[in-house]
């Protein structure tokens, strides 16, 4: 039993059945998919221009995430546009919504690239928090590693953090890797020492997951996409899964051997 989740991000799944008006690849039979190979949740990011995950795909796999109680529903956006909205919507019919992750990204945006800023947002995202605890949900915040700011995103009432991880992607392979691992293991420390979970996501892949469990603790769980689904159309969903899975597997052996 691993103790980090992985959660497969569907978005790009969604962005190359938008390009016809055939239906296909489906989402809900990745999600299937994904899930029977071992993958601990499913998450989406449902922007207002629906350029990929579509209001119908929201429920669909909430639907879907039914038939699967133990696993996990993780909804991204920022809840300034129609996050909230969409969030609520499932919760009225009843329908399974475990984790919201809040995201500070333009309408625009053509991916999220850094996190929520404290104090400036801090009094607009309360009553937001409130609302989400209110229905039950769990909140996570998008966050850049930077260890002062995680007593703030505590304060304000989150429940995790997600750690924005294209820092340390991009530094792989170069000599600027271990002060980004030293960053980042800083930054989740902070945030397990004043009580918050520790998610993380943005270009992780199998090359770089491993290191990145083995020296940042608690990470609860990694939501992964891009190439996660990049690697799904070379080796298909059950094999890409379960290599995800040993990825973090490997993780955990060496911190238990370290």
């Amino acid at each position: 039993m691993t103790t980090t989740a992985l959660s497969v991000n569907l978005n790009k799944v969604a962005t190359v059945r938008n390009t016809r008006h055939l239906g296909i690849p489906s989402l809900t039979r990745a999600a299937t998919l994904c899930l029977q190979a071992g993958a601990h949740g499913i998450t989406v990011h449902p922007r207002p221009d629906e350029r990929h995950i579509r209001g119908t795909d929201v429920t669909e796999l909430a639907t879907l995430l039914q038939a699967w109680p133990d696993r996990e529903y993780n909804i991204e956006g920022n809840p300034f546009h129609n996050l909230m909205d969409v969030v609520g919507r499932l919760v009225a019919q009843k329908l399974p919504v475990h984790q919201v992750t809040f995201v500070p990204d333009a309408e625009g945006q053509f991916t999220s690239d850094h996190g929520w800023n404290f104090p400036a947002d801090a009094e607009r995202l309360r009553p937001l928090i409130e609302q989400c605890h209110a229905w039950g949900v769990r909140v996570s915040l998008f966050m850049d590693a930077e260890p002062a700011l995680m007593a703030a995103a505590k304060a304000v009432g989150a429940d995790r953090i997600e750690l924005y991880t294209e820092p340390y992607a991009a530094a792989w392979g170069t000599p600027g890797l271990p002060a980004q691992l030293t960053r980042f293991a800083h930054a989740a420390q902070a945030a397990l020492d004043v009580g918050l979970g520790v998610n993380a996501g943005h270009d992780l892949s199998r090359d770089n997951l491993t290191a990145f469990l083995n020296q940042v603790p608690g990470v609860s769980e990694v939501s992964i996409g891009h190439a996660l689904i990049a690697d799904a159309l070379e080796l298909g969903y059950d094999a890409t899964i379960k290599d995800y899975l040993r990825c973090i597997a490997q993780s955990e052996k060496l911190q238990m051997v370290g």
